[in-house]
């Protein structure tokens, strides 16, 4: 592809590849990293438009078939063949497509997109939008107020449901990446019409944060009637962005559905504990 990606690469093994969600970047996944590149040669990617990759020279995407196919020329430029994919979000959408056109081995979504109702969809949007507007006060100032916990609660917390996870760093970060994404509205625009209608032939698991207050958890029973061939999982006390909520139980369901652990005992969330579900 002629637009260069941004990504970070760790670990060895089967690759997986990582996708953020609308106005996020890489380090949104940080918080499992290192866990999963135990198992996997992990990438995790800055889709185009999003930190520190550019928008492409035509422009964001105008639709889901055009980001998944950057997202797939990206995976042949890097000689991949069918990876693991686990997104989050948009990411999570662009996962689940990824596998209905049969292009990775098995996805994990975690409260994708493309299950709302329209007013649902005006809410995200609308809520993230004025996330957005609020990274727009001088660097020097949110640097000094995420130095306290609860601005950082105050700040975060309909993204996360454990704001105080963020260390200061990674609170600047993530609002940096929010004000400067660049195709933030274009893509928002564009996920106006999308619904995820696909019938993927590879595992896939979608896990919802039960505390998600931007795509909210009740989303997870329309995945559950879209994709009865799916795994499904709870994801207890998590939020919109739940790697940082939960890293031990993200990192494991993303491990379960490549195959490279199997749940040796139950776990919060686990069928055993009635959290998942099947």
């Amino acid at each position: 592809m002629t637009t260069p990606v941004v990504y970070e690469r760790r670990g060895a093994g089967t690759p997986l590849v990582l996708l953020h969600g609308i106005g996020h970047h890489w380090r949104a996944w940080l918080p499992v990293l290192d866990r999963l590149a135990e198992a996997h040669d992990v990438i995790a990617v800055d889709l185009p438009g999003f930190g520190g990759s550019p928008v492409p020279a035509g422009g964001p995407p105008r639709d889901m078939a055009k980001a998944v196919d950057g997202v797939a020329a990206f995976l042949a430029d890097l000689g991949l063949d069918r990876p693991h994919v686990a997104g989050n979000s948009l990411g999570g959408a662009m996962a689940l497509e990824l596998a209905n056109a049969g292009l990775v081995a098995s996805a994990t979504a975690l409260s994708p997109a493309g299950f709302c109702t329209p007013g649902e969809l005006r809410w995200a949007v609308g809520a993230l939008t004025a996330h957005r507007w609020g990274t727009r006060i001088p660097q020097p100032v949110m640097r000094t107020m995420f130095r306290y916990g609860a601005l950082r609660t105050l700040c975060f917390g309909m993204i996360c449901a454990h704001p105080a996870h963020l260390t200061p760093e990674m609170a600047l970060s993530d609002a940096l990446a929010l004000r400067n994404g660049q195709a933030f509205r274009a893509v928002a625009r564009a996920g106006r019409s999308y619904a995820y209608r696909g019938t993927p032939t590879v595992p896939v698991t979608v896990a919802w944060g039960t505390r998600d207050r931007i795509l909210p958890y009740r989303q997870a029973a329309r995945a559950r009637a879209a994709l009865p061939g799916a795994r499904h999982v709870d994801l207890p006390g998590c939020g919109h962005v739940p790697m940082g909520d939960n890293p031990d139980l993200v990192a494991a369901v993303i491990l379960e559905t490549t195959g490279a652990h199997s749940p040796s005992r139950p776990v919060p969330g686990d069928a055993a504990g009635g959290q998942r579900s099947a």
